[in-house]
């Protein structure tokens, strides 16, 4: 298609997008690009690249080619892979985190946490080893009282002579868990944390019961506690595992309830409690009603207590509605997942026909720095050529007269397997050197700075000559490669804007940060 860019809007999207709150800023092959969508971008990559800000009109240009590029990822079908999807939603889940959690509630609850731990003098790790011996629910009262009795014996005679060889003996002999471990806050039952974390570094408890049986623990070591800022995320997940819902959660599931009208059915609700099923309404919200039929569907997968599984399908509803209003209801999420959504897409088109092509063609390189060979002219010479370490004058003129007609390619090698036989009696070293990137060359052939022979190669030399630029693409592969991109991007963009349809509109585009 022949080239189509149109840098006026009439009435297609002038007199009413003015009107608009948010204005049609461009249309891209019939695509609507927002004002704000357009300030957004533009706000944010000129703060970040203060050094390197543009104009508006430029970075207007750099956006239509941005917003041709992802069209072309979407054209080839890129953001329909598995891949591609699944990486997306996994961006959006951990977005989604802090809008569907009460941010402060948890930290005010984590800090609660934190102080109480710091408030009994808990350490932040205690490292244990223990007399355990487990004890099954269906333990017999005699198996019972026959352990708390060789427990407590057991206690008597360790708390006469408390030293750490005669602890670890008993565990070795006794215990059902036999090597030492180290506990955090939050890891193990409530009943055995109370106690390792009150005892002091070499103490040993008296015998005890958690749900898994019954212990005598000793504390072999201790870390302090951290800074809450260092551990209070682990703080938050360690709640979270242990109570099942984190009360940052909580807290916000609470407000959104009343945002949306949460309304309890009380006949279906109490239906369901007392039968175990119902196909009624159990609660309204935002006016949507969810039955008894959702819930089944919702228990299938969550098998616990009756009134555990209302409560967490309760919870999983609300959370699951306001999940699904989040690019509606707050347009800076939206606009972020709409970012990273592009950008990769960007990623993804841009590899396939920019820099995987680059690297391929080798041919195209080669023709590129041929006709574009002025531009790698070096400010000043550089000397191409061989460094040459050797016993005498007499051998570098062997050299000398070994190298006179071969290419310049293969002097470093022909030097070594030459000379180099059994035994190194020639070091030799290659390449293009500017000034200060080899002591040698700089003496020798630029006539600066000063050098120490090797020892065992007492001469040293140098063959080659200055040159003003590179002969071969292969002596600036760097440079050459980021030009190369460069210039297959330019002829990519040439080749969508000539394919494409883009309207701008100029009023709308004069009120950018002005508004």
């Amino acid at each position: 298609m022949k080239r189509n860019l149109v840098l006026l809007v009439t009435c297609l999207l002038g007199l009413s997008a003015v009107a608009q709150q948010d204005p049609v800023l461009m249309r891209i092959n019939g695509k609507d690009v927002t004002r704000s969508e357009f300030e957004y971008i533009y706000n944010k990559n000129n703060s970040l690249n203060e050094q390197e800000s543009k104009t508006l009109d430029e970075y207007v240009d750099l956006f239509v080619n941005f917003k041709l590029k992802v069209a072309a990822a979407e054209a080839a079908g890129i953001d329909t892979t598995r891949t591609f999807r699944e990486e997306l939603e996994g961006y959006r889940r951990q977005l989604a985190k802090s809008y569907l959690t009460d941010e402060e509630a948890e930290e005010a609850y984590v800090r609660q946490f934190y102080d109480e731990m710091k408030a009994k003098s808990r350490a932040g790790y205690v490292q244990v080893m223990h007399i355990f011996k487990y004890l099954p629910q269906t333990v017999s009262k005699s198996y019972l009282n026959e352990t708390e009795v060789r427990m407590d014996s057991i206690y008597k005679v360790l708390s006469a002579a408390p030293n750490t060889d005669d602890f670890a003996t008993y565990v070795e002999k006794f215990s059902d868990d036999k090597k030492p471990f180290w506990v955090g806050f939050l890891q193990t039952p409530e009943e055995f944390e109370d106690v390792v974390f009150s005892l002091n570094k070499g103490e040993i408890s008296k015998p005890f019961f958690t749900p898994q049986g019954m212990h005598i623990t000793k504390v072999l070591d201790t870390k302090e506690l951290p800074s809450f800022e260092e551990i209070k995320g682990e703080i938050a997940r360690r709640l979270a595992r242990k109570f099942g819902v984190d009360k940052g959660t909580e807290s916000m599931v609470e407000k959104l309830k009343k945002e949306y009208n949460y309304q309890v059915d009380d006949e279906g609700m109490k239906e369901l409690l007392s039968k175990g099923e119902t196909d009624k309404t159990l609660f309204t919200l935002d006016n949507h009603s969810y039955t008894g039929l959702d819930f089944k569907s919702f228990a299938t997968s969550f098998p616990r207590g009756l009134k555990t599984q209302v409560d967490a399908f309760v919870l999983k509803t609300v959370l699951d509605y306001e999940n699904g209003r989040l690019e509606q209801k707050y347009p800076a999420f939206r606009l972020l997942m709409q970012e990273y959504k592009e950008g990769m897409l960007l990623f993804e088109i841009s590899n396939r026909e920019v820099w995987e092509r680059a690297v391929a063609d080798e041919p195209g390189q080669i023709a590129y720095f041929t006709s574009h060979k002025s531009n790698y002219k070096w400010k000043e010479p550089r000397y191409k050529g061989v460094v040459v370490h050797c016993a005498d004058k007499k051998m570098a003129k062997q050299i000398k007269k070994l190298i006179r007609k071969l290419p310049e390619e293969v002097w470093t090698d022909t030097i070594a397997k030459t000379f180099n036989d059994s035994v190194e009696v020639v070091k030799v070293e290659g390449g293009v050197f500017a000034k200060g990137d080899n002591k040698y060359v700089d003496k020798l052939v630029f006539k600066t700075g000063s050098f120490d022979s090797l020892e065992s190669y007492p001469f040293t030399t140098v063959f080659g000559e200055k040159r003003k630029g590179p002969d071969s693409y292969t002596e600036v592969r760097g440079p050459l490669a980021a030009d190369y991109q460069n210039f297959l991007d330019s002829l990519w963009i040439k080749r969508l804007r000539e394919e494409s349809k883009v309207e701008i509109n100029q009023e709308v585009l004069k009120t950018v940060n002005n508004h």
